[in-house]
């Protein structure tokens, strides 16, 4: 059966985009703000923390990125008023990295000094190699000038062990994932690109020290053994319950999800909404073969009833 998936994982570009979209529906709010504040409602609701994205790769244009930033700045205006309100999750590529650094910086700014008048943190997300410097350099900056703000680290990455002893340092807040980019060998721990597990014990050294260097750190894996060994050190160590949290996606893993919560765990579901559906499921279904194997299976029963 893991063959069938990786093979289905592979064909995801011939998948008609309706069905596509309809296996979207699980991953993303939806396109509109409107769709995302109802989402985020409900699992407030259910007692979970949010941390909400708005969909969209690399800005291609200075213009892209200034309607990417009003798009966050409207965002803030509608979530602001929650008694809870989510986490931003912000992708500096979108706001222009590659274009203009100072100008992606100046929108940043102005997307943090709103959100925080709003008593909303954020969450600067970690992209491929081409950029993590650049992202470090920013967040140093942006924490230095007190935002309430985090960085993503990916557990793969070879040179996440020296990146880390600064933020540690400073206690800073991390959010800890294993990582989904493509990326050349030499960049990444020994095995990662030949077995996911060969990451875990990466993962779980990073968590660790970055929590008992006093960081605050979000746990953002579907791996249930992973999940496990860290329940199982968290309670070993007698770690406070406010100290971290896990984190998962929309739509992924929800029993597990909802046991953590059950257990008196903080559990954090990152939102994602917008229209650049097509790009984000497609990534979700390629890093999940199971689902891709779903989505190919459905396509041959479908051709059979016909």
């Amino acid at each position: 059966m893991r063959i069938f998936n990786t093979m289905a994982a592979h064909a995801i570009p011939l998948v008609p985009r309706s069905l596509i979209r309809k296996i979207s529906r699980r991953y993303i709010a939806g396109e509109t703000l409107c769709d995302a504040r109802t989402r985020i409602h409900a699992l407030h609701a259910a007692g979970f923390r949010t941390t909400v994205d708005v969909l969209g790769e690399t800005a291609s244009s200075s213009e892209q990125a200034e309607s990417m930033a009003r798009d966050y700045l409207n965002l803030v205006q509608a979530v602001g008023a929650q008694n809870e309100p989510p986490e931003l999750s912000i992708k500096l590529t979108a706001l222009g990295l590659h274009l203009d650094e100072d100008a992606c910086m100046a929108r940043v700014s102005v997307i943090l000094r709103e959100a925080a008048s709003h008593g909303i943190s954020a969450c600067i997300d970690m992209e491929d190699t081409s950029c993590t410097q650049k992202t470090l350099d920013a967040f140093l900056n942006l924490e230095a000038d007190g935002y309430p703000i985090g960085i993503a680290l990916q557990a793969y990455l070879t040179r996440t062990n020296n990146d880390i002893v600064p933020l540690q340092a400073r206690k800073s807040r991390m959010r800890i994932c294993k990582g989904i980019y493509a990326e050349a060998k030499e960049h990444l721990v020994d095995g990662a690109s030949m077995d996911r597990a060969a990451i875990n014990s990466h993962f779980v050294r990073h968590v660790s020290t970055a929590i008992q260097a006093g960081s605050f750190v979000g746990i953002a894996t579907h791996d249930a053994q992973l999940i496990d060994a860290l329940t199982n050190w968290l309670q070993r160590e007698q770690i406070d319950r406010s100290r971290f949290e896990f984190q998962m996606l929309l739509g992924v893993c929800e029993p597990l999800r909802d046991a953590l919560l059950a257990q008196g765990f903080n559990v954090r579901v990152y939102v994602p909404y917008g229209y650049d559906w097509y790009g984000y499921s497609t990534r979700r279904i390629k890093e999940n073969p199971r689902i891709a194997g779903y989505i190919l299976s459905a396509m041959i029963r479908r051709d059979r009833t016909r």
